[in-house]
């Protein structure tokens, strides 16, 4: 099952949810029109009529032929997959970053810079963001952008209204993007990084083919996103899956939100690499990025560094005290440890496993609970597949060519 949330697009025309149908059906692989009616339910003479309009606009070509028995060889058809790309954008406190997919969902072209998100503000970020968009792009126009946000992110209006991390509020990414890209503003669609990483395991991850799955994003900040039954669930206003809040410590550290022993202060990276090391200790050098310092931090594990094996292990009872809750409240057929939480899953997935099974409500927890095998990669894989989801729901958004191509 794929996770699909096309954005806020204007309802379409029977047509149009035609071709979508027929279009996304050939994500399967090479179909006949025979096979496309069967699949859709739609006539095998609308069919005919909707493949020729796909054919006229790119977004479909020849396949060769297929043996059918006694009777003709039958014309397949399949994605065009040069024919759109969808661009993914990616905004964290240490780094830029910029990935280009095609109609297939194959990458194309991937770009990354580092940065103190921060210190730049959120014009010149924007700014370096549209620029690394151009670089991943070259001449391309892409037919939706979807653009990964850390922070509280009201979806329908694609505006950021909180980033503690960047010290961001109220920010309008998609008319800042859209004034740099030359693009429509409905064109962009913004969201949180841990929704996005619930998506990109559903489509990508170990979620393929799960119906409940929640995603628990390690950064600098704590989050948690969750797909259920192909859809990310958003909550009344957009804000749902803050778990960095859950309180774990009632007798913790104040957290920036204003309560005490929140998630975020004990699995926050900052918060784990302060029990890891003393201050002025590599590990907290802000220059080899987050990936850099959790690698260090994972060497040390490995090497058995009291200090850091401690971090580690305190880290991992804090996510088992809130993933028992969410598991409680949202009965998930599998959590993901994504995010710097993946790369030390052989440390943490044990420990998340036990506190489930020592809070049970009357019964064994059922959920799984596994590292994302995507790792920090997860919010972009899942933002490249929004942005071409998009054209899936509504292919007229790509023009007829001028000269008619094949059927």
């Amino acid at each position: 099952m794929a996770a699909t949330d096309p954005g806020q697009l204007d309802p379409v025309s029977p047509r149009t949810a035609n071709l979508a149908a027929l279009l996304r059906a050939l994500r399967a692989g090479p179909l006949s029109r025979t096979q496309l009616a069967a699949r859709s339910g739609i006539t095998k003479a609308a069919v005919s009529s909707l493949v020729t309009e796909l054919c006229e606009r790119g977004l479909v070509r020849s396949a060769g032929l297929q043996a059918s028995g006694n009777g003709r060889p039958s014309q397949l058809v399949e994605l065009n997959g040069a024919s759109a790309y969808g661009l993914a954008l990616s905004v964290e406190a240490d780094r830029f970053a910029a990935v280009v997919t095609n109609l297939d969902g194959r990458v194309i072209a991937e770009r990354a810079e580092s940065a103190d998100v921060a210190a730049l503000g959120l014009h010149r970020s924007m700014d370096e963001l549209a620029f690394l968009a151009g670089q991943a792009l070259r001449d391309e126009q892409p037919v939706g952008v979807t653009v990964s946000v850390p922070g509280l992110v009201d979806s329908a209006a694609a505006v950021l209204r909180f980033a503690p991390t960047l010290r961001w509020r109220d920010a309008e990414i998609a008319d800042l993007l859209a004034a740099r890209l030359g693009l429509p503003v409905d064109a962009i669609a913004v969201d949180n990084e841990a929704n996005l990483g619930a998506v990109g395991e559903a489509v990508a991850g170990v979620g393929r083919g799960v119906r409940e799955l929640f995603y628990l994003s390690g950064g600098m900040s704590v989050g948690g996103g969750l797909v259920s039954g192909g859809a990310i669930l958003r909550g009344a206003r957009g804000f749902a899956g803050e778990v960095g809040h859950i309180t774990v410590d009632p007798s913790g550290e104040q957290c920036q939100c204003g309560r005490v022993g929140c998630l975020e202060t004990k699995a926050g990276l900052n918060a784990v690499l302060r029990v890891a090391a003393s201050p002025g200790d590599p590990l907290h050098d802000p220059a080899l990025g987050v990936d850099g310092r959790v690698g260090l931090l994972k060497h040390r594990v490995r090497r058995g560094d009291q200090r850091a094996v401690a971090a580690v292990s305190e880290l991992g009872v804090a996510l088992g005290i809130a993933v028992s809750t969410v598991v409680d409240v949202l009965d998930p057929d599998v959590v993901v440890l994504g995010g710097y939480f993946a790369e030390l899953g052989e440390w943490l997935v044990e420990p998340v496993r036990r506190e489930l099974s020592a809070r049970p409500l009357g019964h064994e927890p059922a959920c799984r609970v596994e590292p994302s095998p995507l790792g920090t990669t997860a919010p972009l894989r899942g933002a490249a597949h929004l942005a071409i989801e998009r054209l899936f729901a509504d292919p007229t958004l790509v023009p007829v060519l001028t000269e008619e191509a094949p059927a």
